[in-house]
């Protein structure tokens, strides 16, 4: 029992010390506490360990190496779960619209079980997309000194194959350029064992900026799953959760504006996913620093992309890894004034000094080009606005695709329904595929649209087809693609007036999306709108879509009223 007090446990000692809480002490040793450990810091370990998917496989083991770690610094860590789903199971079918959800009940349960059992500090370990964000905004909520791990990148497939040729690889069977053979054979080796997708999706994207954003250690978001640096990185971060407790560094003091512009800058360079506008916003919303769309357009204009990554571009993850990971991108972007080197990070040190020392990656690599001739010289996240998108929707043109696109509206009301057209041959060269209702609400749950855009891709189309939504990409996603339309079609945004035919026209220069209808015929169509009825009315996904907020707001579900 703990009779004197200690800055680091301002939370824990609550619920340990003195004779009035015998009870709580009693429970905490049938799960292994000593008298010695009633009387250390406290560090939860949210591990988002589960069978459910290869990205989240090997967490607990990492969940043990950051508990040892917060162990041999004097803390007394304690491991506790958190939720995961997959993505890359789920795409495509009625499952996927609790993808984004989840992030909310990560973010929920780490704040509720944290809150709870008095935790002094915290250690999060995520595998999936929606893991980051939500460890993020869990910490946040919390904030108290925290670390955010990485679970880690998988290794290629064979043939250099990942996740997303397989999805493409199905696209292909049904234009009938693969065998069943063929794609079962894609199929059985694509992901060969523990690790997040393998390209600059989402997982590997959320990674990279929350490692600029600096609640991670260096190096954390560059590492292969199965590897003796990963887990050394869970150990060093279970140790420095104990020296942010000694100085009092809590996740505000280190996730503030000049953070987030260093996280938006290295998506950028990256050619990062799309996801990492909502999931950006989401977090800054919830530490209560002002983040934006036009942020991304602003800071668009001064940086390139420099990084030739999966999907649109040749590499994956783990060959970044071979040649340094992304420190020494970052440093280049320092160099050059594109970052802010004065912003503290969880090492107890200013991102400019934890870069210091860092070497530049090897004269003969291909897979991160130079400023003075990049891959695009500006961002590759176009924010565009315009009738169809008021106030705000999110493309990501690569330039591959060209960067202007005016086509004929073919409408769907779901990613069924649109999935279905697009395999059949309904979907052709030209057409501007619009799937509507699959916003946050309207969803709920702002699906991905993987399964369609890999349809497209997989079919020849990639080049002549655009596809806009107000539901949201996977990081996998590539081609001439808008999301996150908004206001979105079940609030009545002009998405839900669209009608087959009309023109619509995509300018990723200009940043503009049109809808070629004059204004009183959108006025008629308004008026003949009614709103469908809500598709779930009890459960999870009916709260959500209650509670959520627009994606221009980052589809948070506690915005204070």
């Amino acid at each position: 029992m703990s009779d004197s007090p200690d800055p680091r446990r301002r939370h824990s000692a609550p619920v340990v010390d003195g004779v009035g809480k015998s009870a709580s002490r009693a429970m905490l040793r049938a799960v292994g506490f000593s008298d010695e450990d009633f009387s250390k810091p406290q560090v939860g370990i949210a591990s988002t360990w589960s069978m459910v998917t290869p990205c989240n496989s090997h967490i607990h083991e990492l969940a043990e190496r950051a508990r040892d770690g917060a162990d041999a610094a004097g803390g007394k860590g304690v491991i506790f779960n958190t939720i995961t789903i997959s993505d890359g199971i789920a795409n495509g079918t009625e499952g996927m619209k609790y993808s984004l959800v989840s992030r909310e009940v990560i973010a929920d349960s780490i704040e509720t079980v944290a809150g709870c059992e008095g935790f002094d500090g915290l250690v999060t370990i995520g595998g999936c997309d929606k893991n980051m964000p939500g460890c993020l905004m869990g910490l946040a909520r919390l904030n108290r000194p925290s670390v955010f791990v990485y679970g880690g990148t998988i290794k290629p497939g064979a043939n250099h194959t990942d996740i997303v040729s397989v999805f493409e690889a199905m696209g292909a069977h049904s234009r009938g350029d693969l065998d069943l053979i063929e794609l079962k054979q894609i199929e059985e080796t694509a992901i060969p064992g523990p690790g997040s997708c393998g390209g600059m999706y989402t997982a590997n994207t959320m990674a990279s900026a929350i490692e600029a954003l600096g609640m991670s250690l260096p190096g954390s978001s560059a590492q292969e799953a199965v590897s003796q640096a990963k887990r050394a990185d869970c150990e060093a971060a279970g140790s420095a959760v104990l020296t942010l407790l000694e100085r009092d560094i809590k996740p505000s003091d280190i996730m503030t504006r000049e953070a987030f512009e260093n996280a938006i800058t290295v998506v950028i360079a990256l050619g990062g996913s799309t996801n990492a506008v909502l999931h950006l916003i989401a977090m800054a919303n919830t530490v209560g620093v002002p983040l934006a769309l036009a942020d991304f357009t602003e800071i668009g204009r001064r940086v390139p992309v420099l990084a030739d990554l999966r999907p649109s571009g040749r590499y994956m993850m783990s060959e970044l890894v071979e040649i340094g990971g992304i420190q020494p991108l970052m440093k280049t972007l320092l160099d050059a004034g594109l970052l802010h080197g004065d912003c503290l990070t969880v090492t107890g040190r200013t991102l400019g000094e934890n870069l210091a020392e860092v070497s530049p990656y090897p004269d003969d690599q291909q897979i991160i080009a130079p400023l003075e001739s990049p891959i695009k010289p500006e961002s590759h996240l176009r924010i565009l606005h315009g009738n169809l998108a008021p106030q705000g929707a999110v493309a990501k043109i690569t330039g591959k695709e060209g960067t202007r696109f005016s086509g004929s509206a073919r409408v769907f009301g779901s990613e069924e329904e649109a999935q279905a057209r697009i395999n059949d041959g309904t979907v052709m060269a030209g057409d501007v595929v619009v799937i509507r209702y699959e916003g946050p609400k309207g969803g709920p749950g702002m699906r991905e649209m993987l399964t369609p855009t890999s349809a497209i891709m997989g079919r020849g189309l990639g080049d002549s087809v655009a596809l806009i939504t107000d539901g949201r990409f996977s990081g996998g996603s590539h081609g001439f693609v808008v999301g996150h339309v908004s206001p979105e079609a079940f609030d009545g945004g002009p998405l839900a007036l669209v009608e087959d035919g009309d023109t619509i026209t995509i300018d990723a220069e200009a940043d503009t999306i049109e809808l070629h209808v004059d204004e009183a015929e959108l006025t008629r169509r308004a008026a003949a709108w009614r709103q469908p009825a809500p598709r779930y009315t009890r459960g999870v996904l009916a709260k959500y879509a209650r509670t959520v907020s627009s994606a221009s707001t980052g589809a948070v579900t506690d915005l204070p009223d």
